[in-house]
């Protein structure tokens, strides 16, 4: 099975405070968006055996990846809740043909793990409900529900609290992944650390997005306070002067987009960009985060 696996990029991202067990309450506005990687997912080789492979040699294809991960994930709870016929799991192959970039806040590696969960419970029929499948998911990414899932979703807690929201009118959107990685357990150290932090107007987003109503104001990265990506700077001004409704950082960064109403100009403006930064897409919002081919 070969499944489209879709990126994401977030509209909002607050961070509420930490809970007692160490985690980040979040409140997010998740949108899919049109970078997908392609996963293929089939059953074959020895018996208990994970084998993954990956376009871009640069990605661990190892226990360490998450996709491999995610396959564990399922077949845990494939075997304990009596859904395996045999004894022995079933040999697979996964390969990922990489389209999104990584360590970009997009939500790569959660895309693919939601595909390597979703292919597995189609291919063995082994019939669990998305609910249950986004439960395993949420246990090797917390973006992995969302991306099981996709379109425009409000997430909370630690990102597996799931809303849906209506679904973008056409927009156009052009993003771009500097050079720069960002290490999002630092981010997060240094929210822990931060002082006077602004937070986001949560209830005027989700006013906005629920109406139909426009919502570019409202549009806001917490981590932008604290996070320095030297580029950010450049590439927003850019986007601005092609007048872009709204420029934000996605994730923990370092991607930042751009959001248009005009076709033109947003082409315009990822020519432009894509001048100094190789990693430069135009694309469209998406209502869902899987597609199977």
């Amino acid at each position: 099975m070969e499944i489209r696996a879709y990126a994401k990029i977030n509209l909002m991202l607050d961070i509420l405070g930490k809970t007692d067990d160490g985690y980040h309450s979040l409140f997010m506005i998740m949108q899919s968006i049109g970078i997908f990687d392609d996963v293929t997912v089939e059953l074959a080789g020895r018996a208990n055996q994970i084998d993954l492979t990956c376009s871009n040699s640069a990605l661990p294809t190892d226990k360490s990846n998450i996709a491999h991960k995610a396959a564990k994930a399922f077949f845990d709870y494939y075997n304990k809740n009596g859904l395996n016929p045999r004894k022995t799991n079933p040999g697979i192959k996964i390969h990922i043909d990489k389209n999104i970039p990584f360590a970009a806040g997009l939500a790569g590696g959660s895309a693919d793990a939601a595909a390597v969960i979703y292919g597995l419970n189609e291919i063995l029929n082994a019939g669990i409900d998305i609910e249950t499948l986004c439960a395993i998911g949420v246990k090797v990414g917390a973006d992995v529900p969302f991306c099981l899932k996709g379109g425009t979703m409000v997430a909370q807690d630690i990102g597996q609290v799931l809303s849906p929201l209506p679904p973008r009118k056409k927009e156009y959107i052009v993003l771009v992944k500097p050079s720069q990685d960002v290490s999002t357990k630092a981010a997060y150290d240094a929210f822990d650390t931060a002082e006077n932090i602004r937070h986001c107007d949560t209830n005027g987003i989700i006013h906005a997005l629920a109406r139909g109503e426009n919502y570019y104001q409202y549009i806001q990265n917490v981590f932008e306070q604290f996070v320095e990506v030297p580029d950010r700077v450049d590439i927003k001004a850019t986007m601005r002067n092609y007048d872009c409704k709204a420029t934000c950082m996605s994730g923990s960064g370092p991607s930042v987009y751009g959001i248009f109403d005009s076709e033109i100009k947003a082409r315009s403006c990822a020519n432009a960009l894509r001048e100094k930064y190789e990693d430069t897409f135009f694309i469209t919002p998406v209502d869902t985060g899987l597609q199977i081919l």
